[in-house]
């Protein structure tokens, strides 16, 4: 697509497009794609390190002593206990189950000693995200709501090289951080917020900085882990890495029609002893049993199954679709992943794919497709 007036950069566009990056829209942001291959951008992650700009992605900044219950009645996963310090993965969904958006939330303790809690979400949904916080937060007239999308900039350093790359350029060592969790550090005494998290299935840090420091944080990055072979990589190879690893993609896997139960991220709802939106829908959609579930499928041949693929029962019944596929550049095969009726998504059952008008054989397989392996 070609930009045009209203489209939106991040503090990193312009060090894309002089290092020669293919450019394209994605959520009204000029992003990288890649810089020459997502394979080759794909196996630097898997085998040594790459570092994605993640600016797109919404950081949205809440304030106040009641700030805690009123995200506890946003999100599905507990956050009044989580403690300073800590990361958890959660979901947003409508009443009646359906997911909004799938977000992280930080709760973050400043050197000073104040707390304040970040929630990151889809670039895509960000704008709708903030108009749905609006009357939740006439209730918690204390809590102050910050948008610091276009303040600061988002840069994810991932692959088994990752972390030592890292602790050269930070104050605090990230290898002391365990998975999901936080700190304020300092960068060449820039402050950094850094998380041990990512989107790749691989170890690694995602680091949030004021906007004018990126540039010169992303390419100190670059020369610290230019021993390790880095790489600059853009979304082609975010894509293909975050689908290896199972991690659902909003707009894919996940949207306002399916609930968490379906999409397997049950481990992401609190349903104990609380009660937040869609609390009452998603205990009876785990009681009853989902319509529909999401599974792992290894096509047959060398032509990947894409979005809005027909999955067919052995018969010929339709049975389902698919929500994401590619070619696997670490298992060199198609992989995808879809929902389909319960019945047909036992591990090892059979399918078919209707790929342009051919059914092609496939199997039901256990997900993730590949795991990274992570220091103990």
């Amino acid at each position: 697509m070609n930009a045009t007036e209203s489209t939106a950069h991040t503090p990193l566009t312009a060090w894309h497009r002089g290092a020669g990056a293919s450019i394209s829209l994605f959520a009204g942001y000029e992003m990288p794609v890649h810089y020459g291959s997502i394979i080759a951008e794909h196996h630097a992650c898997r085998r040594a390190a790459a570092i994605f700009d993640v600016s797109h992605m919404g950081r949205i900044r809440f304030d106040g002593d009641r700030a805690a219950n009123l995200l506890d009645h946003l999100l599905t996963r507990r956050v009044t206990d989580l403690p300073p310090g800590g990361v958890r993965y959660s979901l947003i969904c409508d009443a009646e189950g359906g997911i909004l958006d799938d977000v992280l939330v930080y709760h973050i303790e400043k050197p000073s000693g104040g707390r304040f809690f970040l929630l990151v979400v889809n670039a895509a949904n960000r704008v709708k995200i903030l108009k749905w916080l609006e009357p939740h937060l006439a209730d918690y007239p204390d809590v102050i709501c910050t948008d610091r999308t276009e303040l600061t900039a988002m840069i994810a350093v991932q692959g088994p090289d990752a972390l030592r790359i890292s602790s050269r350029l930070l104050k605090t060592d990230p290898n002391r951080l365990a998975y999901y969790q936080c700190c304020v550090t300092e960068q060449f005494n820039k402050p950094v917020i850094v998380s041990r998290t990512g989107y790749t299935g691989e170890d690694g840090l995602e680091l949030i900085t004021r906007a004018e420091e990126a540039t010169r944080i992303w390419e100190n990055l670059l020369l610290a882990g230019r021993e390790n072979e880095i790489t600059a990589a853009g979304l082609g190879a975010r894509d293909t890495l975050r689908l290896e690893a199972a991690m659902p993609l909003y707009g894919h896997e996940l949207d306002g029609s399916i609930d968490p139960i379906s999409a397997g991220l049950g481990f992401a709802c609190n349903l104990q002893n609380r009660q937040f939106i869609g609390s009452d829908a998603i205990s009876e959609i785990k009681q009853q049993g989902p319509t529909r579930v999401r599974v792992g499928v290894c096509v047959s041949g060398v032509r990947p199954a894409r979005q809005g693929c027909a999955v067919l029962s052995s018969d010929g019944e339709p049975i389902g679709t698919i929500t994401s596929g590619t070619v696997s550049p670490t298992l060199g095969h198609p992989i995808a992943m879809g929902y389909v009726k319960p019945q047909f998504s036992e591990i090892g059952g059979s399918l078919m794919i209707d790929i342009r008008g051919n059914q092609v054989p496939a199997n039901v397989v256990p997900l993730p497709f590949f795991t990274a392996r992570r220091p103990r």
